[in-house]
């Protein structure tokens, strides 16, 4: 395999009901990346979806993935992508929602804790490692007392819902940053204040 090749897992649960939920924002932003490539996603020998491409003629090759696992079982599906593609951990960006950041943010990092997101928290046990980039894509806190579990599974609202093309492609603009610039100048262009 090319070094030059990095996986972008998007994180997410299958199946048409969940696929406009806050939870499936990183499958969404797969998606826009998969057509900014020309890429189609298709059944894969590893228990996911896959669509791969390059960023540009001669640049990085992108192998973009959706496990077909639920989002708190995704770890046996990205540990499968790796060794299939004879990929190290630190070449592996996950894309994931983030109730800890507010809608329409993006932050990026590499290691650290998983913070309650159990496909995370999956992800880690399965490759014995948590120093894989995150693209982290703000979904925001629940209104009220509503319970987070149920938040990430509901659909975008309305005027999120509006928003949200230009958060799936501020999403992938970051992932072509860290494929491309690699993290810390991916970092500086998306946590500085605009």
């Amino acid at each position: 395999m090319a070094e030059n090749t990095w996986l972008v897992v998007g994180l997410g649960n299958p199946g048409a009901q969940y696929a406009g939920n806050r939870h499936n924002v990183g499958q969404l932003t797969l998606d826009e990346l998969a057509s900014r490539i020309g890429a189609t996603f298709k059944s894969h020998k590893t228990p996911s979806r896959v669509a791969e491409g390059f960023l540009r003629p001669g640049g990085p090759k992108l192998v973009l993935a959706k496990p077909n696992s639920y989002m708190n079982t995704s770890g046996g599906p990205v540990s499968a992508l790796l060794k299939f593609y004879s990929l190290p951990v630190d070449r592996l960006v996950v894309v994931h929602d983030e109730l800890d950041i507010p809608f329409d943010t993006i932050k990026l990092k590499q290691g650290g804790g998983h913070g309650g997101h159990n496909g995370l928290r999956d992800i880690q046990k399965a490759t014995g490692s948590a120093e894989f980039t995150r693209v982290r894509v703000g979904i925001g806190r629940p209104p009220g007392r509503q319970d987070p579990a149920d938040y990430v599974l509901k659909d975008f609202a309305g005027a999120e819902r509006q928003a949200l093309p230009n958060l799936l492609s501020d999403a992938s603009d970051a992932v072509e940053a860290v494929v491309d610039l690699g993290l810390v100048a991916a970092q500086q262009r998306f946590h500085s204040p605009s």
